[in-house]
């Protein structure tokens, strides 16, 4: 009877500790399901917070600075190009330099100076929605609204009130990452000048447009990224003389560690958003595109932390 019981006994433990870890084993397989299946945001759907004409849905981390500079060179051809010019490398259309800073993780303040126009700018971009692994929010979305400003005196009676020399842009920004590949945003905007801009007689003061951009990753720290934005504009469909062009660039990305650089071409002479869509009258078949580059590199103001900036 004794050894019934002790027998007994042994089978019920041992049936016990195989149901204990059978239960374990299971958890640990749902756990871990339920690990793969939560949803996460998604990273990195761009390099920078901006390709080459269009800002991105990216934002600086909170206390990060992100200084930037962007460089538009001459013509490469046609008659302002060519080797008297060393293909438009003697001369700069544009050069913008600018500061990104994040009060949040996802609100950033920005401000830049531009040659072309001599524009001043201050904005602010805010990320309302970041893109999630499980799909559940399928895209990022990033709004941008900044003020413009020309300082700059001229002989002409156009600036008599100073308001004139204000404008007013706004985007909003919706992007989405396919694959850890390729990523793809499109950008309605809407721009304000109080003095049409440029000043001929007709133009008009208000300027949507609708902006698209990709990138395409080849290598783990190379990609081909592209950018074309279309004014929606009657005036500048219509005229003659000027002739304007939807602005559009191609270009080569790379991260470098601390920094991300790109190489690209470009029809627009101008690197802010408010000249560009008011004003590129450059023709690609003509020669009338430069080379540029883009320069970016963040510095990270929380004590004792790298920057999970990426």
């Amino acid at each position: 009877m004794r050894k019934t019981l002790i027998s007994m006994l042994l089978l019920v433990s041992t049936a016990a500790l195989a149901q204990e870890a059978d239960s374990t084993s299971t958890d640990s397989i749902m756990n871990a399901l339920v690990d793969k299946d939560k949803a996460e945001p998604v990273i990195a759907s761009f390099k920078s917070t901006r390709l080459i004409l269009t800002s991105t849905t990216e934002t600086i981390k909170k206390n990060n600075l992100n200084f930037m500079v962007v460089h538009r060179f001459g013509d490469v051809a046609g008659s302002g190009g060519g080797a008297e010019t060393l293909w438009g490398l003697d001369n700069s259309s544009d050069i913008y330099i600018g500061f990104e800073y994040g009060l949040r993780n996802n609100l950033d303040i920005t401000f830049g100076r531009s040659k072309y126009e001599q524009l001043l700018d201050l904005g602010l971009k805010y990320n309302v929605l970041k893109q999630t692994s499980d799909n559940s929010v399928p895209f990022a979305a990033t709004l941008i609204a900044s003020i413009g400003l020309k300082p700059y005196k001229v002989t002409t009676n156009v600036f008599d009130d100073y308001s004139n020399r204000l404008s007013y842009f706004y985007q909003a920004i919706i992007s989405r990452k396919f694959s850890s590949r390729f990523s793809l945003e499109i950008a309605p905007s809407f721009l304000r000048n109080n003095l049409p801009f440029p000043y001929i007689a007709g133009n008009e003061r208000n300027i949507f447009s609708l902006s698209a951009a990709g990138r395409l990753k080849v290598t783990k720290r190379m990609g081909i990224v592209v950018d074309y934005a279309h004014p929606f504009s009657k005036f500048r469909n219509d005229s003659e003389t000027p002739k304007f062009y939807d602005p559009s660039a191609a270009g080569i990305e790379i991260e470098t560690g601390g920094h991300v650089f790109t190489l690209n071409f470009s029809n627009a002479q101008a690197i802010s958003p408010i000249n560009y869509l008011a004003d590129t009258e450059s023709k690609w078949t003509d020669g009338q595109y430069r080379i540029g580059f883009t320069i970016t590199r963040v510095f990270d103001f929380n004590r004792g932390h790298k920057s999970t900036y990426k």
